[in-house]
């Protein structure tokens, strides 16, 4: 008799153990299938202010110049059309490192990743073999173009020392106008401590211009320092 009362008492435990286990099933289940709540669609981005000096050129400068010249169409007036900064250097074929150090150094001057140049031919007299990495290049167009030309005349050209201003003979014939720079130490975006070797760099400025007058005109207007 004894031994049947245990028997129906673990009979009747058995099924509170399973229905236990059910309830933690279940409960498990239904945290896993709950939806996580919805996150807030993120805020559209405010379109990027156009360059301070590409403003002026519209409000300003295009009228004073349609004005100089005669012009009687807004599409006469001669403008930037890109800016093509290069920084050569022949020493890399005895120093590869010098190009990676000046690549970086160019993509901070311009805000954009810079192009490395490359030999066409050999020249055995300068142990240059062909294909050789030997410089670097950008070329700056729109808003990266005018922000780039501002910071040069406002901010880099002034901390030349000794600077009487820059030559104003420089140009093609065409109104295209060549600076040479002969340290790029001159831009705020250098940092003095990391520069290893002191390097030189041409920025030339390519505009729509059909002389040379217009093309001094225009940069003559933009803040170009010309020399008296």
């Amino acid at each position: 008799m004894a031994e049947e009362k245990k028997e129906k008492k673990e009979k009747k435990d058995k099924p509170e153990k399973h229905e236990k286990k059910e309830k933690k099933a279940k409960g498990g289940d239904g945290a896993a299938e709950a939806a996580p709540a919805a996150k807030a669609p993120p805020k559209p981005q405010e379109p990027a202010k156009p360059a301070r000096l590409r403003l002026r050129y519209a409000d300003q400068i295009r009228p004073e110049l349609m004005k100089e010249f005669g012009f009687t169409n807004p599409m006469q007036a001669p403008k930037l059309e890109k800016i093509v900064v290069n920084m050569g250097l022949g020493e890399a074929i005895n120093n590869g490192k010098i190009i990676d150090a000046s690549v970086e150094q160019l993509g901070q001057i311009t805000g954009q990743k810079p192009v490395v140049t490359k030999s066409r031919k050999s020249i055995a007299n300068f142990k240059l073999r062909q294909g050789q990495s030997i410089g670097a290049m950008v070329t700056l167009r729109g808003d990266r173009m005018y922000e780039f030309f501002d910071r040069l005349v406002s901010i880099a050209l002034p901390r030349v020392r000794d600077f009487k201003g820059v030559s104003p003979k420089a140009f093609d014939g065409k109104g295209n106008y060549t600076l040479g720079v002969r340290e790029q130490i001159i831009f705020p975006e250098i940092n003095y401590d990391k520069v290893e070797k002191i390097k030189g760099l041409n920025v030339t400025v390519v505009t729509t211009a059909r002389n040379d007058e217009e093309g001094r005109a225009l940069l003559r207007h933009l803040g170009m320092p010309f020399r008296q």
